[in-house]
């Protein structure tokens, strides 16, 4: 009777499941919520503070805003990158590899599929909240507040999510969590550094800006640079389409993989 109500449950989300992965993240994350929001908010900040003040004494406005405003806004998406894809991988790694964690609740009436979208779910929820963060701290040094700021944690949870699903994703392709490096180095950093965050990318050669129009940052930096200083019309419309698309194909690789990886 058991397998027959499983079996009809396969391939459909359910939220019963959903809200026990859920909480069971929320009761964890009382645990080590400090440590977390510090790492997750102090090193963006930072960047922030060295970039803004710093190029911020040698360049007084970047494509037409003032230079300050202009990170403050952009490193958003860094804030959505470490809060979103590296705590996936390595929470993930930890939790299948050596603790065994994904073991017991599979062991419960939850599948993959519930499994990955609770745990990117509760990622994406955390990096929207820690998104505001430069933001705020841009605002304590001039940048004037808006309207359309309400929706950055939306953008940086839509965002956020994506990027859990592929440190997901990551974490379920990776052999060992030294295999991470590959990830960081190879990908993620220079994906982070062709963003638009500290510099816009009509600066640099034409490659490079073929190649960040591809770059899940990039359309994160635009719309919530556009959302606190003013949306530009269809441009937007298709920043959005692609974080949707990013977050949908990032999901579905990393259900498969993790599939892969705990139940085949």
């Amino acid at each position: 009777m058991q397998i027959g109500a499983r079996a009809q449950r396969v391939g459909r989300l359910d939220w019963a499941a959903l809200q026990g992965v859920l909480v069971r993240e929320l009761v964890n994350y009382s645990s080590f919520w400090k440590s977390s929001t510090f790492s997750s908010t102090i090193d963006p900040t930072i960047y922030l503070l060295a970039f803004g003040f710093g190029f911020g004494s040698l360049v007084s406005k970047v494509a037409g805003y003032d230079y300050i405003d202009f990170v403050g806004t952009g490193i958003v998406a860094t804030t959505v990158l470490f809060s979103g894809c590296f705590p996936a991988m390595y929470s993930t790694f930890v939790k299948y590899s050596f603790q065994h964690t994904y073991d017991a609740i599979l062991a419960a009436p939850v599948d993959t599929e519930e499994l990955v979208t609770g745990e990117a779910l509760w990622i994406a929820a955390r990096t929207g909240i820690y998104g505001c963060v430069p933001m705020l701290v841009a605002m304590i040094f001039g940048l004037n507040p808006s309207w359309g700021m309400l929706l950055v944690p939306l953008i940086a949870g839509l965002a956020g999510y994506g990027w859990a699903c592929f440190g997901i994703f990551i974490a379920a392709k990776s052999q060992k969590i030294e295999s991470f490096s590959y990830w960081q180095s190879g990908l993620l950093t220079p994906m982070f550094l062709v963003a638009g965050t500290f510099f816009p990318l009509s600066q640099l050669p034409e490659w490079a800006q073929v190649a960040g129009n591809f770059n899940p940052l990039f359309h994160c930096v635009q719309l919530v640079r556009h959302a606190v200083f003013g949306f530009t019309g269809w441009a937007d419309a298709g920043h959005l389409t692609f974080l949707i698309v990013f977050a949908l194909v990032s999901w579905r690789l990393a259900i498969r993989f993790m599939e892969r990886k705990l139940i085949l």
